[in-house]
């Protein structure tokens, strides 16, 4: 199959990914306890160089500061419900994954918040001024993707992070689609809270993700439990990352997780952005003639390897049927969780075809994939 569907998830995996969680499974796989044997020591201190690991690629605070999650929704349910309070306002945008608008809009239909949805450009783009403008006396968050699942655009979060800064607000921020293969600096893009998926760009299995929290953010806890360490206290022990990470975390998929990242760094992030985007690039000179339209700006500096499209003669779900049956082609089509970008560009309600590839996806690939497709509208 030619699997071009990696801003759902990355496939395959980098080889060194699968040989070290093989030998870990094999060799140390136990319940991380910083008072145990010898293979629960050896758990707990991949969970440390992992998080050490973490906070070097994105310049944070302390590698205490990254709570290990079941993946990006669940960082992101972590951070949103877990700093705001009855009363407060949140900005948010129309380009956000349902991880994000669900639970804000379950909130704000409850009464127990309001929302206020910025729209982006015709291009995908938010402007940080409509974000500054949005912000009210009792705003608490600010909750933004840093590049569009659907549109691939990257976001001016350095410039809404200031903006954030300067009014006291908190700044959250869904990494999901960039972290991996767009420079990330917390620091410098005064990120407050960053969510984001170990098994997209970082190359890790499913079911791993974290949720970085800076220092001096109040939150509550999204679970309570156990921790490997204090077992006494009648409440959740306050010392990240524990506060936030109660029972047994997926040791062996962050270890995936990690030799993932391995491998971006070796490649380097920007080495692996150039050939996404040059691929999507690719497709869209072949197709840009057709009876396809395309959505999102084409400036290839501020995209992710992500290119969507629609065939007013054939639906999105239908073409999407016929790579999969006809071709051994993988791709995307439909809503991609985040309805109103799709309602914003007229894609509402069969969506579109989303094409992203990934590191090991060829010239031959695209070739292939447009060969298909033109073969699929002529019919």
């Amino acid at each position: 199959m030619i699997y071009l569907d990696n801003a759902a998830t990355s496939f395959p995996k980098p080889e060194s990914v699968y040989l070290a969680m093989d030998r870990f499974a094999r060799t140390t796989l136990a319940n991380p306890g910083r008072a145990g044997h010898k293979m629960a020591l050896a758990s707990e201190h991949a969970l440390n160089d992992a998080r050490h690991r973490l906070n070097q690629f994105v310049n944070g605070k302390g590698p205490e500061r990254f709570v290990f999650t079941l993946n990006c929704t669940d960082a992101l349910n972590m951070a949103m419900k877990g700093t705001l309070d009855a009363g407060d306002h949140v900005v948010t945008t129309d380009l956000e994954h349902n991880s994000v608008s669900r639970p804000l809009m379950t909130m704000a239909d409850s009464g127990f918040i309001t929302l206020t949805q910025v729209k982006s450009d015709e291009g995908g783009t938010v402007d940080p001024n409509e974000i500054a403008k949005a912000i009210r006396p009792n705003t608490k968050l600010v909750a933004v993707t840093h590049a569009s699942n659907v549109l691939g655009t990257i976001q001016p979060i350095t410039e809404m992070g200031q903006i954030c800064r300067e009014r006291g607000v908190l700044f959250l921020v869904d990494v999901a689609q960039t972290i991996g293969v767009v420079p990330i600096d917390v620091q410098a893009m005064k990120i407050d809270l960053l969510a984001f998926p170990g098994h997209k760009c970082l190359f890790g299995p499913t079911g791993t993700g974290a949720l970085y929290v800076a220092p001096g953010v109040q939150i509550r806890p999204w679970r309570e439990g156990g921790t490997g360490g204090d077992s006494s206290t009648r409440t959740q022990p306050k010392d990240f990352p524990y506060f936030l990470e109660g029972g047994t975390p997926n040791v062996l998929g962050i270890v995936g997780m990690i030799a993932g990242l391995d491998f971006v760094e070796k490649e380097t992030p920007a080495k692996l952005l150039m050939h996404e985007v040059g691929l999507c690039d690719r497709l869209y000179d072949q197709l840009k003639d057709g009876p396809f339209r395309f959505v999102g700006h084409r400036d290839p500096t501020r995209r992710v390897g992500t290119l969507s499209f629609f065939c007013e003669s054939l639906p999105a779900p239908e073409i999407g049927g016929i790579l999969d049956q006809a071709f051994d082609i993988a791709i995307r089509p439909g809503l991609h969780c985040a309805p109103y970008i799709h309602r914003a560009v007229g894609s509402f309600p069969d969506g579109l075809v989303r094409v992203s590839p990934g590191p090991f996806n060829t010239e031959a690939d695209i070739d292939g994939l447009a060969g298909a497709l033109q073969e699929v509208v002529s019919v």
